[in-house]
C-alpha cells in the first residue's frame, strides 16, 4: 500500500508498505483524507527534534472503519466515519495518573515520535478511535488541530465575562477563537494576514488586530477600557508573541501557551508577580475536546470548508509542502486525498 515518508530533512517520497495486520482490540481504518500540520513542516525542514528519520507523518485524520476485530465495543463497527485520538499514554506518569494523558511524559503522536496516519491503511486500538458522526471524512480531518484549541480555551477557563485575545490565527487559534466563542467571551483575534482575521470575524471574534501594521497596546487599551484582555492564548510560538501576551494581558490574567519556541525568551519576569498572572501550558487535547469540536461541526459545516486550503493527492505532497515553507502565511491546512 502507499505511504508518504520523510526519510531526511528536506526530502518526501510516496514508498511501499505493507498493509498492517490487525491483532486483538484492533480497529483498521481506511484513510482518507489526512491534514499537514505545523509539526509535519518542521520535520520536512528538518526543525523537528522530537523526529527520529525516516517517518510517515500526518495525525490529523479523516477516515473509515474497514474491519474490526475480537474485543472492539458492538458500537465501532465497518462503514463508520472515524477520526483518531493520534497520542500515546503510559498511565503510570504523573500527568497520566492526575487525569492528564495528553500530557503524558512518555507520549507518542503519530507522525511525530512514531509512523502516522499517511498512507492507505492504519491499524489503531479501539479505545483510539472517535466516531465523526455525521461530519465527512474530508472534514473529519480539521477535528484534531481544531481540538488542541479548545483544550487551550478549557486550561484558561474562559467563562462569558472574559475578553479572550487570541494570537495566531492557524488552525489551532482557530479552534481556541470558536471555542472562546461558544462560552460567550468577547473574543479578540490577533494575526499579520488580513484573510485569516477576516475569517476568524466569521466564527465568533468580536475584534480583529492585524500586529503587522497596527500597534497591538493601543488598539487593546481601546478595546478594553484600558484593562487588557483577562486571557490571552499564545498559539504562534514564537518570542514576540510570548513577550506580548505577558505584556498586554490584564493585571490578575490568565495566560495559556500552546506555541513552542524555537528560542529561548526573555521575560520581564516582575510582571509575573506584579499581575498576579497564571500562566499555563496547553498541550494536545482531551477526548472531550474531540467531542466538542464534533458537536461544534455538525452544525458548522460549511464555516469550517474555508478552513481547507488545499486538497492533494500523495504524489503532489512534496510540492505542496514547498509551496507552504514558501508562504506559510497564507496556508489553512493542506489535505492529502488518499481515496482511490
Amino acid at each position: 500500500m502507499r505511504a508518504i515518508q520523510i526519510p531526511a530533512a528536506g526530502q518526501m517520497t510516496v514508498v511501499d508498505v505493507e498493509k498492517p495486520a490487525l491483532q486483538y482490540g484492533q480497529v483498521l481504518i481506511r484513510i482518507n483524507y489526512v491534514g499537514f500540520c505545523g509539526s509535519d513542516l518542521n520535520t520536512y525542514r528538518g526543525m523537528n527534534p522530537m523526529v527520529k528519520m525516516p517517518v510517515i507523518p500526518g495525525h490529523e485524520i479523516g477516515a473509515t472503519i474497514e474491519a474490526v476485530t475480537d474485543g472492539v465495543p458492538d458500537n465501532i463497527k465497518p462503514g463508520m466515519v472515524v477520526t483518531v485520538n493520534p497520542y500515546t499514554n503510559c498511565g503510570q506518569c504523573s500527568a497520566c495518573l492526575s487525569g492528564h494523558p495528553n500530557a503524558c511524559k512518555d507520549n507518542q503522536t503519530l507522525g511525530v515520535q512514531r509512523n502516522g496516519a499517511m498512507q492507505d491503511y492504519l491499524a489503531v486500538p479501539w479505545q483510539k478511535i472517535i466516531p465523526a458522526a455525521t461530519i465527512s471524512p474530508l472534514q473529519s480531518a480539521l477535528i484534531e488541530p481544531m481540538s488542541v484549541g479548545f483544550h487551550a480555551v478549557n486550561r484558561a477557563e474562559v467563562t462569558d465575562i472574559d475578553t479572550v485575545m487570541v494570537i495566531g490565527c492557524g488552525m489551532i487559534g482557530m479552534g481556541a477563537i470558536v471555542r472562546a466563542a461558544l462560552r460567550g467571551a468577547t473574543v479578540i483575534a490577533v494575526d499579520v494576514d488580513d484573510e485569516k482575521l477576516e475569517l476568524a470575524k466569521s466564527i465568533g471574534a468580536k475584534h480583529t488586530i492585524n500586529s503587522k501594521t497596527e500597534d497591538i497596546h493601543s488598539r487593546l487599551v481601546d478595546i478594553t477600557d484600558g484593562f487588557g484582555p483577562s486571557v490571552c492564548i499564545e498559539a504562534v510560538g514564537s518570542p514576540v508573541t510570548y513577550r506580548c501576551a505577558i505584556d498586554e494581558i490584564a493585571f490578575s490574567g490568565r495566560v495559556v501557551f500552546i506555541g513552542y519556541a524555537k528560542t529561548e525568551i526573555e521575560f520581564q519576569t516582575k510582571l509575573f508577580v506584579q499581575k498576579e498572572l497564571t500562566i499555563r501550558g496547553s498541550r494536545n487535547a482531551m477526548p472531550e475536546d474531540f467531542r466538542a469540536v464534533i458537536n461544534w461541526m455538525k452544525e458548522n459545516s460549511k464555516t469550517a470548508q474555508p478552513f481547507i486550503t488545499s486538497v492533494v493527492r500523495p504524489q503532489q505532497a512534496e510540492q505542496a509542502m514547498q509551496k507552504w515553507m514558501e508562504n506559510p502565511g497564507k496556508v489553512f491546512r493542506i489535505v492529502v486525498d488518499f481515496n482511490n
